[in-house]
């Protein structure tokens, strides 16, 4: 990463580490700010002393600090024949990336440099709170001392900041994001995995917002305990559909401007169906395909597959059903969701269990053998708040009944799972009862 403090790096490049994560790259963040401030704990350094440009102490350990931050990268690369290391700090002078650059190609580790260039004050001070209410270096701080803070490292860094141009680093691979996602440059990219990375960027919206989240109302098959299908809503599936318009105006600020996302399947378009908003049909948000196994219980197939219910139950992330899908296979085609809900602010995505699992795996950096194991209920209005360095999640029930459709691992039997870390995160609202 380069750029001036409050310039959205660390938001970027957390969300470039869950998206490769999500795809089964493995990737690492490290943050050049926390090798610093160990160094200053450790040499009782005060941050006046750190960044007065005249203080030849603050200068060395602003060095120890790279030094730190570039060796934890290639020891970690030392232990990973492939994938992609972040190095968020600021990175501002044409001799420091110069000097990054070649200590990496020596390990055989390709660069690419991110600048997030941004001389619009309006957004940087919109920056500056939002670091203040998520940042783990100013959570307890208060708005004051963030904006004091932050102009002060803004100065020291701004009085030898050098951006990234062609004419004096064209042999160098970077994209420079001007102004927050308002124009994208980019230069030398010459590799697949850094073509997704400039791909991902260019749908990036450097701010927090909401997204929100829920599956279809109760179906016939659930009341079965049937997989796959396209069967209708049952009678209490009906009942959240309308409810579920009541709920969208209560709770989802400017609704009015609400856009509504459902699968192709019946049960979620007739969810849908009540929502007097803008509606976009998504062949890639059906539920995961069950191939030979769809329109079956688990006990049927249990009985009938034994071996493949086991290998599921193995490896449930893997596993693809005869003449069907995986929940890897469900997140490939889920890449341009990801990419259209990074581009969008004000979204309702109405779909299934599996595929709901993936979306919230991305959002909250589940780890891909965990999510299919994640419990998303039947008639919950979910919201993701997407914030710099993580998500908070709202559960908002509807309090109207539905079966469970939730199976652990090693039975065939439906049921809520007790295990609180496959439940959601955050906090749940009760919209009264039925």
């Amino acid at each position: 990463m380069v750029g001036l403090p409050a310039r959205g790096k660390s938001f970027i490049s957390q969300k470039i580490r869950r998206y490769l994560s999500w795809l089964s790259v493995p990737t690492e963040s490290f943050t050049q700010s926390s090798f610093r401030k160990k160094r200053a704990e450790s040499l009782k350094f005060m941050d006046d002393e750190l960044f007065d440009p005249l203080n030849e102490k603050g200068k060395k350990l602003r060095l120890l600090s790279h030094q730190d931050c570039m060796g934890a990268i290639l020891n970690w690369f030392s232990n990973h024949q492939s994938g992609v290391a972040i190095y968020d700090g600021a990175n501002i002078t044409r001799d420091i990336r110069k000097k990054i650059k070649e200590t990496l190609s020596s390990s055989d580790v390709q660069t690419l440099f991110l600048e997030s260039y941004c001389d619009d004050e309006s957004k940087v001070r919109a920056n500056i709170q939002d670091i203040n209410q998520t940042s783990p270096d100013y959570m307890d701080k208060t708005v004051e001392y963030t904006l004091a803070d932050l102009k002060k490292k803004i100065r020291f860094y701004d009085s030898f900041y050098e951006p990234m141009n062609v004419e004096y680093e064209g042999d160098c691979t970077f994209i420079k994001v001007l102004n927050l996602s308002s124009e994208i440059l980019i230069n030398r990219i010459e590799s697949y995995l850094q073509s997704r990375i400039v791909y991902y960027v260019m749908n990036l919206h450097v701010k927090p917002r909401y997204i929100w989240l829920s599956r279809h109302g109760e179906s016939q098959y659930n009341l079965e305990g049937k997989i796959g299908g396209d069967a209708d809503l049952s009678e209490r599936g009906w009942k959240y559909a309308r409810r579920l318009k009541d709920m969208a105006e209560k709770y989802i600020p400017n609704h009015g401007s609400l856009h509504v996302w459902t699968s192709t399947l019946t049960r979620t378009q007739q969810t849908a169906s009540f929502l007097p908003y803008p509606k976009k049909t998504w062949k890639a948000l059906d539920e995961l395909d069950a191939g030979s196994c769809d329109g079956l219980t688990y006990e049927e197939i249990a009985e009938r597959f034994p071996e493949d219910f086991k290998a599921r139950d193995d490896n449930k992330f893997e596993y693809r059903y005869p003449g069907g899908e995986s929940y890897r296979d469900v997140i490939t085609r889920l890449e341009p969701i990801i990419m259209e809900l990074e581009n969008q602010e004000n979204v309702l995505v109405i779909t299934h269990q599996a595929v709901l699992r993936c979306i919230y795996a991305y959002f909250m950096n589940v780890h891909q053998e965990e999510s299919p194991w994640m419990s998303i209920p039947l008639h919950t209005l979910i919201r993701l708040e997407i914030r710099a360095y993580d998500t908070l999640v709202t559960r908002i029930k509807a309090d109207i009944p539905a079966v469970s459709t939730y199976k652990e691992k090693g039975t065939s039997k439906l049921g809520e799972t007790r295990d609180n870390s496959k439940i959601l995160a955050g906090d749940v609202i009760s919209t009264g009862k039925s």
